[in-house]
């Protein structure tokens, strides 16, 4: 069964194929309906556990495009909302999945020759941005910020010889903002407009100040976005760099280096989780053996943010996943949607 799809649904809706720099991607063709019982078992599912958008695209199809109300019980997702878009969908702040949107910025600002992810932080924030040592400072390079080895704790702090362990770090992360906005001497804003979202076709993405409940985090700002406008940036990134209009967005290279495993934790490159590893670093978790997630398959590439906001692209299956809403009530939330989904997509 196949849900009635929106006309941005499938304005986005692109053919997920090798496409070259210059040229646009072929139009959409019409969506085979899936097995009845296995789609309606798994948005069965996805409604029980607080979802408020879902969209699956496979092979240039828009398999599902579902949004569902926002629980109005939970108080703290509410701080997580900003109205709605012009579609009706829910602008919702994606929490930490704007670290895999920051680390396309990034990329940019490489191929741009603005960034050097292998020279120090200080090159860019000045001496003294942390509560380490000169010393110990200087070892830090952005490529450790961006795999999360800076060795700081949360209040920048030197814990640990930089690039040994692997530790779960917002509030350092949030520091890579500010290295973007040093290196292109623009605002955060501008930078994300100009390199990434215009290109992409993104109508419904902006950074917002975070309200007083979420200052505790250690990073101020959050990205407020729309499930159809995750979706257009899951798949530039599917399509190796390229945006809806054909054009280039970001070098197939610098794309590929934010996949490779880091050093301290396989399942994480520069800012993204990465699945198929032999063993798994989580936040506040300490390391489990396996993949990120055993039912989904080995290349998945995921932008995971709290409340269970999810960003799956699967370049195998030709396949991007988009999950809003709510935290689920299920710990392991992503090995059941894909138990499901994939008797979907197969």
């Amino acid at each position: 069964m196949t849900t009635k799809l929106s006309a941005l649904a499938l304005a986005m809706s692109l053919a997920v194929v090798a496409v070259p720099a210059c040229a646009a991607p072929p139009a959409p063709t019409p969506a085979r309906a899936a097995p009845s019982a296995d789609m309606q078992d798994l948005l069965d599912y996805l409604r029980r556990q607080n979802s408020t958008g879902f969209i699956v695209i496979q092979d240039g199809k828009v398999l599902v495009d579902k949004a569902w109300p926002a629980p109005t019980e939970d108080r703290m997702f509410a701080n997580f909302v900003y109205g709605k878009a012009a579609n009706g969908a829910l602008l919702e702040d994606v929490a930490s999945q704007q670290k895999s949107f920051v680390a396309v910025l990034v990329a940019i600002a490489i191929d741009k020759g603005l960034i050097d992810v292998n020279a120090p932080v200080s090159q860019y924030l000045g001496k003294g941005w942390s509560k380490a040592t000169p010393e110990q400072e200087a070892a830090i390079k952005v490529s450790h910020i961006l795999t999360m080895s800076s060795g700081l704790d949360e209040q920048g702090r030197y814990v640990a010889p930089t690039g040994t362990q692997f530790f779960y770090n917002t509030p350092i992360y949030a520091l890579s903002k500010a290295v973007l906005v040093a290196a292109a001497k623009q605002p955060l804003e501008t930078i994300t407009t100009d390199w990434l979202t215009r290109p992409v076709g993104m109508t419904d993405t902006a950074w917002r100040q975070r309200p007083a409940a979420l200052a505790s985090v250690g990073n101020a700002t959050g990205l407020v976005t729309t499930p159809q406008d995750v979706a257009k940036f899951g798949l530039m990134v599917l399509h190796g760099g390229v945006g809806e209009d054909g054009k280039r967005v970001v070098s197939k290279a610098q794309l590929d280096a934010m996949f490779v495993r880091s050093a301290t934790n396989p399942a994480y490159g520069r800012l993204w989780w990465l699945n198929g590893g032999e063993y798994v670093v989580r936040p506040q978790n300490p390391r489990a053996e396996g993949p990120l997630i055993k039912a989904a398959p080995a290349d998945l590439v995921a932008a995971l943010g709290a409340f269970d906001r999810r960003l799956y692209v699967v370049p195998s299956r030709k396949l991007v996943v988009v999950r809003t809403g709510a935290a689920a009530t299920d710990r392991d939330f992503d090995q059941q949607i894909w138990l499901r989904l994939m008797k979907v997509i197969d």
